[in-house]
């Protein structure tokens, strides 16, 4: 979905046939700097440890491509190497977008993000739910067997805050034009929309992942 043009609702038309490709795989066709990813001009910090390779994922829960391109990337991540270490951050392009930031970040506060967060997407989007504001968020959490006086003072807290601010920072420095989109190392941007489908993006990050591990 695109960066500030919610209505058109068409950054990523191929999400749907995303499929889920081997590092052998993705070695059909070297991709394009400058037209498939994007180095950028100044390395974003990662949090991953010393040794270990970031990709950040940016989502937003309400993005249909997003919701489409989630069993793709959970079953990528599980065919990662035990050197990569797989980001989630949720976008906020908008204020609006701020209270399910605030779900993601009190989820994985909570450790329930296993548990939990891919039944947000299906709540919002099999479902029909609306769960933009934080009451509704709270209430459908509760649903979910979760404490709701603990969730809502953790969802509520300065702490959560940070990150949320943080995640914004975030993505404004990886320059995210759209999600669902993914950054590798601090150092390369691509997504759907300049790769042509989310399914090149993964061969495009195992290919960059490759790269980064070879220290080029």
């Amino acid at each position: 979905m695109k960066r500030r043009d919610f209505s058109a609702c068409a950054l990523t038309a191929a999400l749907a046939g995303s499929v889920v490709l081997t590092p052998a795989q993705a070695q059909i066709r070297k991709p394009e700097a400058g037209r498939e990813y994007l180095k950028l001009a100044r390395q974003v910090p990662v949090e991953a440890a010393s040794g270990k390779i970031e990709v950040v994922e940016f989502f937003w829960y309400n993005c249909p491509h997003c919701n489409a391109f989630e069993p793709s990337l959970e079953a990528w991540s599980k065919t990662l190497p035990a050197d990569v270490v797989l980001r989630r951050i949720p976008v906020g392009f908008r204020d609006n977008f701020v209270p399910q930031q605030r779900l993601f970040f009190t989820l994985q506060s909570m450790g329930l993000v296993d548990k939990l967060h891919a039944k947000v997407f299906a709540a919002i989007h099999a479902d029909r739910m609306d769960l933009t504001r934080g009451d509704a968020i709270a209430g459908w959490v509760a649903q979910q067997g979760v404490d709701r006086a603990k969730f809502t003072a953790i969802y509520d807290s300065p702490e959560v805050g940070k990150l949320v601010s943080q995640a914004t920072a975030l993505q404004d420095a990886y320059g995210v034009a759209g999600v669902p989109a993914l950054g590798v190392a601090g150092r390369y941007y691509t997504d759907g929309s300049i790769s042509g489908s989310m399914a090149r993006v993964l061969q495009i990050v195992d290919y960059l992942l490759a790269d980064v591990r070879a220290g080029k």
